[in-house]
């Protein structure tokens, strides 16, 4: 069964507390932490210069009408795409990002971008292995916006067994103890310190709370339906190194990961060559997959796209 509205925005809040401490998130937070793999972090719920999510945002941001810092940003969107890190330093972006925070265009740019990139994919992710109540529903897209969710949903069902073996909840709350031991001893050392997202889940677990029953509380920070009615610790991604943002460019994007997108693609009746190389072919080839299931036929294979192919 679907989430309720009211499902949903506790889910999205529970992310919003870990990214920016609020529960309706901070549309105009910049941060950047120190060794955090994602680099340049910004919006409601945090996207990340590294994983190109924030190029997609600003992009989509400029495409509105009456977007105030257009001009502005739009200077900034070739680097964006390049995943250039040294906008970590760039003060000069940092201030208008966190002046485009307020701009009411730039608000429902994020409501919309962080469903499409985020929320929606992870929905489906949920239901493709079986997990139903929002509880199960928000780890699945806390993983989407921390980052590596497919490689511990992997890890999980190899130690533990599939959801539609062993229950969905069992198999939630294996997932969350795999995670937690992952970040716990990562390699890099930031992510060591968002376990409190895990713990977190692990306490609304404890407390058998699978449907996301309100009031609840946060990290201390209390959820309640007034709160939802209204419109620093770490909060490090840990990006899949693997997943790129895939798109036309000079010279073309090569490699596994093209060359597995274009099978999808040819797998769902679209034709295209399976090279290797995102060319404008490909790139019409993404465009005819996007308008039949309804996405922005952008030719950008993001999150959303590559949620709908199954990759």
């Amino acid at each position: 069964m679907p989430l309720t509205e009211l499902q949903k925005r506790a889910a999205q809040a529970i992310v919003n507390i870990f990214e920016t401490g609020k529960p309706e998130g901070d549309y105009a937070n910049v941060t950047l932490l120190p060794g955090d793999p994602g680099h340049l972090t910004y919006g409601r719920s945090q996207t990340t210069l590294a994983s190109g999510n924030l190029y997609l945002l600003i992009k989509a941001y400029c495409e509105a009408p009456g977007a105030e810092f257009d001009t502005d940003l739009r200077k900034y969107l070739e680097r964006l795409a390049d995943r250039d890190t040294a906008l970590d330093r760039d003060v000069t972006l940092r201030r208008i990002l966190r002046e485009a925070g307020e701009d009411p265009v730039m608000r429902q740019a994020q409501d919309a971008f962080f469903d499409r990139v985020y929320w929606n994919p992870a929905a489906q992710s949920a239901a493709n292995i079986g997990l139903t109540s929002p509880l199960g529903v928000a780890i699945v897209y806390d993983s989407t916006v921390h980052g590596s969710w497919k490689r511990l949903r992997d890890r999980t069902d190899s130690e533990h067994g599939k959801a539609a073996a062993i229950g969905q909840n069992r198999w939630t709350a294996a997932y969350v103890g795999e995670r937690r031991e992952w970040l716990a001893t990562n390699t890099i050392t930031i992510l060591r310190k968002t376990v409190y997202r895990m713990d977190a889940f692990q306490e609304i677990i404890g407390k058998q709370n699978w449907t996301l029953g309100l009031p609840l509380a946060v990290r201390g920070v209390p959820i309640t339906r007034e709160i939802l009615a209204r419109e620093d610790e770490a909060s490090a991604s840990a990006p899949d190194p693997d997943e790129r943002i895939l798109m036309l460019k000079e010279p073309p994007l090569t490699g596994p990961d093209v060359r597995q997108l274009q099978q999808a693609l040819k797998n769902r009746g679209i034709t295209v060559s399976v090279d290797g190389s995102f060319g404008p072919k490909t790139a019409e080839a993404v465009k005819t997959f996007q308008n039949r299931r309804g996405l922005k036929a952008d030719g950008i294979v993001g999150p959303a796209t590559r949620s709908a192919l199954g990759l």
